[in-house]
């Protein structure tokens, strides 16, 4: 049970790590090349698609494990610590408001209709 319990609370670390990102994304003392790679990393942790596929055992999950998180604690790395500190707070505060729970799933099944109608279109090709 307490192994249950750690994967959660780093799962909600994430979780308030990405928002952050996606605070400082919008913050203009942020420099430019660290948006880019802030980009990067929220498309990678939002796209419905693997580097690795999921269904390759043990492999399919260590992007996910292990990519993703040094991802995002590199390009935290790259943030101006006022800028993190404010994202941050803002971050944390603003995650348990369900609203934005809402609009976060919009994104992702919003992200997978995309996906959809280009592959139907595709085929039909």
């Amino acid at each position: 049970m307490k192994i249950k319990k750690k994967i959660l609370l780093r799962i909600g670390h994430l979780n308030t790590e990405i928002y952050t990102l996606y605070l400082a994304y919008r913050d203009p003392r942020v420099k430019w090349y660290v948006k880019v790679f802030i980009l990067l990393i929220i498309a990678y942790a939002l796209s419905p698609v693997d580097i690795i596929p999921d269904f390759i055992p043990i492999l399919g999950y260590l992007d996910d494990l292990i990519i993703l998180p040094l991802g995002i604690f590199l390009v935290i790395k790259l943030i101006p610590q006022e800028v993190k500190e404010e994202c941050r707070l803002k971050a944390r505060a603003d995650l348990h408001d369900f609203k934005l729970r809402w609009i976060g799933l919009a994104l992702v099944i919003t992200a997978w209709l995309i996906i959809a109608v280009a592959l139907i279109i595709i085929i039909k090709l």
